[in-house]
């Protein structure tokens, strides 16, 4: 990006400590909640069947052993880069770096996606249980507007916002759970029920912690941030923990909710909005009405939350000049046109894919750039930072085991996208070293 980038870089930053220890905790929950019970619940069940609620819970254990690399990292070298910064530090500024960044940042631009269309699926939901196909993706579209215009605004609005709907939405996810399971018919939890293979087998089971990993993921938004929070050398590793402490609990409650109130087919049947269909027992029209506000609460703020963290590792990785940068003539500061570019990215996979798919391409972009953090701790830090080598082995391990399980359910229910995830890795590993080939020639021309 060079010097004008840089230089306007520093004019974007407002500042250390513009984001608390609560507003912290406010973001990494805004995107794990939006992304996660809402938009993740019905595919999870399709793959594990009755037991959906414990692969929330194996996708704690993963996340758990997972965040301890980056609890240590971000002790080290809190950033508003984030990721980005921490593949620095392991790989260097170079392609290796670029690329893994490059597979978090999609990754993250799809979870913005896949949050989008699960707000569309809801909000239509008192209206009509069968929309027309443009419907989902358009209300998606103005959702992720209307979150970049928060965006471009300060850190201290969004994080206003953010930590009155975490209040809110967790709150009310809380009564919903406990209505949910005083309804419930605990027949159900034990239904034996199962549409197609993989459910029940160990490989369905597997992939669906894999899958539920994404309701998880959403703590590296705060990682992203780490320069922006107050003492963040403390508080961005107690704003990890914090959050997905808080998200495992409120998950583990509403899925047994759900799977006491709905059959497995029921939950599969109505994927994109099963918690709505879950109130209907219990509550009836009223408890469906009122879980989609809550739907309406969590994914405009999981959403916020994701570009929140999103453009700022884009700014970052302009500014290594991991990747191109250009104004394109549009008047604004560095971090508003990746704010921009992010927001656009977002809308263009909103409307091109449908939830199943946007999932999968967020769980293998994510836990493909997961296991290159902890192998960067593990083989490139290791005499700098001090961490115990058995869990970063154990968390690079986890990840390999559900993301084998993942691609194998994957290859016999949809091949098409594991295709699509191969040539998008050929295009982007491609893509990013004639990109650095081509800046280092024309460093050396100009030297």
């Amino acid at each position: 990006m060079s010097e004008d980038a840089g230089t306007q870089d520093g004019k974007d930053d407002e500042g250390s400590g513009t984001l608390s220890l609560f507003g912290a905790v406010s973001l990494g929950t805004g995107v794990m909640i939006g992304a996660g019970i809402f938009a993740l619940t019905g595919q999870i069940a399709a793959l594990s069947g009755d037991l959906m609620p414990l692969a929330l819970v194996g996708a704690a254990v993963v996340v758990a052993f997972s965040a301890y690399s980056y609890v240590k990292l971000s002790n080290e070298f809190p950033s508003s880069g984030g990721i980005a910064k921490y593949l620095e530090k392991e790989y260097g500024a170079g392609v290796t770096t670029g690329v893994f960044a490059l597979f978090m940042f999609i990754s993250m631009v799809i979870n913005e996606s896949l949050v989008a269309r699960t707000f569309g699926s809801y909000v239509l939901q008192p209206f009509t249980s069968d929309p027309p196909g443009f419907l989902v993706p358009a209300l998606g579209v103005g959702l992720i507007v209307v979150a970049f215009l928060v965006n471009i605004a300060s850190n201290r609005l969004i994080q206003r916002a953010e930590g009155v709907m975490a209040v809110v939405k967790i709150a009310a996810l809380v009564v919903f759970a406990t209505a949910g399971i005083w309804f419930m018919d605990t027949a159900e939890l034990t239904s034996g029920g199962r549409t197609d293979w993989p459910i029940g087998t160990v490989e369905g089971f597997l992939a669906a912690v894999g899958l539920a990993v994404l309701a998880y993921k959403g703590f590296t938004t705060i990682t992203n941030s780490g320069g922006e929070i107050v003492d963040p050398h403390r508080n961005t590793s107690r704003a990890i923990i914090i959050s997905i402490a808080l998200c495992a609990l409120l998950y583990l409650l509403v899925s047994v909710a759900v799977a006491g109130n709905l059959s497995v087919s029921e939950i599969v049947a109505a994927q994109d909005y099963s918690l709505a269909k879950a109130a209907e027992p219990g509550l009836g029209q009223l408890g469906v009405t009122l879980t989609v506000g809550i739907a309406v609460v969590a994914t405009v703020s999981g959403v916020i939350a994701s570009i929140f963290a999103v453009s700022r590792m884009l700014a970052m990785l302009s500014k290594m000049d991991l990747v191109p940068y250009s104004d394109l003539g549009i008047p604004g500061s560095v971090r508003f046109h990746t704010t921009l570019f992010t927001a656009a990215i977002a809308i263009a996979l909103t409307i091109a894919f449908d939830l199943q798919r946007i999932a999968a391409l967020g769980a293998i972009f994510y836990l493909l750039m997961d296991i290159a953090i902890h192998w960067g701790l593990l083989r490139r830090l290791r005499s700098k930072l001090d961490f115990n080598p058995a869990i970063v082995v154990a968390a690079i391990v986890l990840d390999a085991v559900v993301l084998g399980a993942f691609l194998l359910v994957k290859a016999s229910q949809d091949p098409f996208i594991l295709y699509f995830a191969g040539a998008s890795i050929v295009l982007i590993v491609l893509g990013e070293w004639l990109f650095l080939r081509s800046r280092e020639s024309g460093a050396e021309e100009h030297a």
